[in-house]
């Protein structure tokens, strides 16, 4: 891939894991040669952080096939307990999926590798990032492969996907801003004599915090910290130190026995300022980090890539309307912003000391279990659901907002979406609209009586509402989008 620079019709992601693999399947899906290089031996760990699935995430996988499959691998809960007196209701989502999916991001991250093997992704492991150089019309990396050769490879786009540490991100010149939120906490996969009652057991007591997750195959991963013992995250771990904070949490250490993994590490919040630079983009880790609070990170890096993946693709085939790769930062640097934000005070409200600040974690746990609208805003949030993107000045109310599921006349909504296209639905008997766009459009009936006519965005969001079609608005609308 050495030579002169060229006009490349490719895209280069860099990182393996949960967001990286699901923006380089999406843009296979469409068409677009995809490189995924990561610096690791091939291999997916089961030694990750992540192991909660919200539903907005779930929605975005049932779009590609693969929010069924995985449920399988997991339990489900219907309750979030995020301190002792404030828990969330999941039961009452407006969502297909009204609860927290509790499986490793490991089961994640082998659904989505595999999906993006069978549509065509080459994968390149122990390949280093060491250079980046862009031009107008693409991107040279400088990559050093496991000989210590160093090959540059040239794509249209790249994407950093390459978690915290991020190389993309350092060879751009972007700062990472931010601070720690927690010093020491440590994670550990252990097996226990004695079963949790639910598949997920968190709280705080005193100077210690726990959680318990249950991997479903017999491991348990826990998670935890003591606010009086804060130490480098190179500092020695022993099971009798998780045994001892988890029971002062918890009351109880379950019988756990047969450590596999220890570790330390620091929880930071940090965001980049921007999310793309030329022809450069950033996603997940790689663009935002947050506290563990909430279980969002995960959750957000795969809706980066949900929403970056369909835009790269409609520019490299050629019909992307003027400015839609810079709607990638409008839309989704506000919402890594409000994840720090949100998950941020949940993590200082949980570890509050002072009197003062028990107090209001009292007052917010109360008005949010009593205040309907605060507690639903709240669980919109942590879902994801409640997200939505800036809309037009005099749009219908629907637009930038999340696409619900429906039964349609082609089936269930988000199973019509699985062509990766933009979706017209229409009220029957509306005719639908004469137009060459099927490579990139299609077109369904709502199944029962409807009069709102949507255009829906790739990634399950609405581009375009009316409650009173014609086809000339119909097409306007069609252009606008889809070109």
């Amino acid at each position: 891939m050495n030579g002169t620079p060229q006009t490349p019709r490719s895209v280069i992601v860099v990182g393996s894991g949960p967001t990286g693999l699901l923006l380089a399947g999406d843009l296979a899906h469409a068409g677009i040669p995809v490189t995924l290089l990561e610096k690791r031996r091939h291999s997916i760990s089961n030694l990750s952080r992540a192991f909660g699935v919200h539903a907005r995430t779930l929605e975005q996988l049932d779009a590609r096939g693969l929010a069924d499959p995985l449920i399988a691998t997991g339990g489900t809960l219907t309750e979030l307990r995020l301190f002792r007196r404030l828990s969330l209701d999941l039961s009452t989502l407006p969502s297909r999926f009204p609860f927290l999916l509790i499986t490793p991001q490991y089961e994640v991250e082998r659904l989505l590798e595999r999906r993006a093997r069978e549509l065509g992704v080459e994968f390149a492991y122990e390949s280093e990032v060491v250079g980046l150089r862009q031009d107008g019309t693409g991107v040279n990396v400088d990559v050093r492969g496991v000989d210590g050769a160093v090959v540059t490879h040239r794509a249209a786009y790249v994407v950093g996907a390459d978690g915290h540490r991020s190389a993309v991100r350092q060879a751009i010149g972007l700062p990472f801003p931010g601070v720690s939120v927690i010093k020491s906490l440590f994670l550990a996969d252990v097996r226990l004599a004695e079963k949790p009652e639910s598949v997920l057991t968190v709280n705080g007591a005193g100077d210690s915090f726990a959680m318990i997750a249950s991997f479903g195959d017999g491991w348990y991963r826990v998670m935890g910290w003591n606010r009086r013992h804060e130490v480098s995250d190179d500092a020695p771990l022993d099971l009798d130190e998780v045994k001892e904070v988890t029971r002062r949490a918890l009351g109880s250490d379950y019988g756990m026995h047969d450590a596999r993994w220890l570790s330390r590490f620091h929880s930071d919040e940090r965001q980049a300022p921007q999310y793309r630079v030329g022809r450069v983009f950033l996603a997940g880790d790689a663009a935002h980090i947050h506290s563990p609070a909430g279980g969002q990170g995960m959750n957000t890096g795969l809706q980066d890539a949900a929403n970056l993946g369909w835009k790269l693709a409609a520019a490299l085939q050629g019909w992307a309307p003027e400015g839609l790769l810079d709607t990638y930062q409008t839309e989704r640097h506000p919402v890594g912003k409000a994840v720090l934000r949100s998950s941020g005070g949940l993590v200082r409200l949980a570890r509050a000391q002072s009197p003062l600040l028990r107090a209001a974690r009292t007052l917010v746990a109360a008005f949010a279990n009593t205040a309907g609208p605060a507690r639903r805003k709240l669980v919109a949030q942590v879902t994801g659901i409640g997200y939505r993107y800036p809309a037009p000045r005099g749009s219908h109310p629907l637009t930038g907002r999340r696409a619900p599921d429906a039964l349609l006349t082609t089936g269930r909504l988000y199973e019509t979406l699985r062509t990766g296209h933009f979706l017209l639905v229409t009220p029957e008997p509306h005719e639908a609209p004469a137009t060459p766009r099927t490579d990139r459009l299609t077109v369904a009936h709502w199944a029962t009586p409807r009069r709102t006519t949507l255009l829906i965005r790739p990634d399950a969001y609405i581009a375009w509402a009316t409650d009173s079609a014609t086809p000339e608005a119909i097409e306007s609308a069609l252009s606008t989008h889809l070109g």
